[in-house]
């Protein structure tokens, strides 16, 4: 059947992008759930960096991208079930793990997907950047009474600024941005510095923490200074996690510093699909019991039509600005 003639409860919209910053919007049939698979109706999906670097055109991107492409923090209804299913149904609210979540409807791997309780009905979730909030914040250690320093209060750095305040932890938020500082101080920093002086950063801290220094230090930034940073401000047989994202080629360290001083370096960024999906879990118990509380953090909602603008705010970040999220 020609697609121009379908139902309009057989067709889908999805955003693909065409080149360089530039995104269309286009009408195409919903694809049906293979063996082990359920189809969502999405409500949105949030805005990830990740997609910043694609979005700008590198040498290695293909354009256009798939139908719906780049987007993973999708939540909506299970609206269709393949064979073999039997732990979800339709009409189930899930946050879901897919990879062509810019759109209205997406595929699944059943085992890719976590049912919502109805507490968190009417409410965003995108789930994937949550769930990365919980797996860090597991990876890092954190224990009550401890000094932490987190370098980047964005969404994740403001989860687990929560996170690690909730926990007992002394937090120490540092952030280029005023607003950000504002944010971890909602979040329950007892302490915020302004990212602006290298050297005078690492002067605070040590008259903050009595020359003692930090028991643990998380770089979510994703960029050399902040990961420099990072290692100053980590005490001897401290631990220095990395957070960050960094998709912009190699880094240098200085090994001399963490040998000295005996650094526990974890690398918190996951590949394993089960454990992105106990992440998930975890973060949807966390605010089901209100341990934390991400609404107050998605400051730019935008339509699917709208995804450019969306994608370019999340990399320009203006004032105010902390998550993005497109709703259809």
């Amino acid at each position: 059947m020609n697609i121009a003639a379908r139902p309009a409860g057989e067709l889908m919209r999805a955003a693909i992008v065409t080149g360089p910053g530039h995104v269309s919007v286009e009408t195409r049939a919903l694809p049906e759930p293979g063996p082990g698979q359920v189809r969502v109706r999405l409500e949105g999906c949030g805005v990830c960096a990740s997609n910043l670097t694609p979005w700008a055109g590198p040498e290695w991107m293909t354009f256009p991208t798939e139908a719906g492409g780049l987007g993973h923090e999708g939540w909506g209804v299970v609206d269709a079930i393949g064979d073999g299913v039997t732990d979800l149904q339709k009409g189930d609210r899930v946050a879901a793990l897919s990879y062509h979540a810019y759109a209205t409807h997406d595929l699944a791997d059943a085992l890719m997907v976590a049912v919502l309780p109805r507490e968190l009905d009417g409410q965003p979730f995108p789930g994937e950047p949550l769930g990365c909030a919980m797996n860090i914040f597991g990876r890092s250690g954190i224990k009550s009474g401890q000094t932490v320093a987190i370098i980047g209060v964005g969404f994740i750095g403001a989860l687990l600024t929560r996170l690690a305040a909730a926990a007992g932890a002394r937090v120490i938020a540092i952030s280029r941005r005023s607003y950000s500082l504002e944010v971890a101080k909602r979040m329950g920093a007892a302490e915020v510095i302004p990212m602006d002086d290298h050297w005078r950063i690492i002067e605070d801290v040590r008259t903050l923490t009595d020359g003692c220094f930090c028991d643990c230090v998380i770089e979510a930034v994703g960029k050399q200074w902040p990961l420099d940073l990072a290692a100053e401000l980590a005490k001897e047989r401290g631990r220095l996690v990395i957070a960050g994202y960094h998709q912009d080629g190699p880094r240098q360290v200085n090994m001399q510093l963490w040998n000295w001083r005996g650094l526990d370096v974890i690398n918190a960024h996951e590949r394993d699909p089960a454990v992105y999906m106990r992440g998930i879990r975890e973060a949807i118990e966390a605010v089901r019991q209100g341990r934390i509380d991400p609404q107050p953090l998605y400051t730019h909602i935008y339509p699917l039509e709208r995804l450019d603008e969306a994608l370019n705010t999340t990399r320009d970040r203006p004032d105010g600005f902390l998550k993005a999220l497109v709703q259809y």
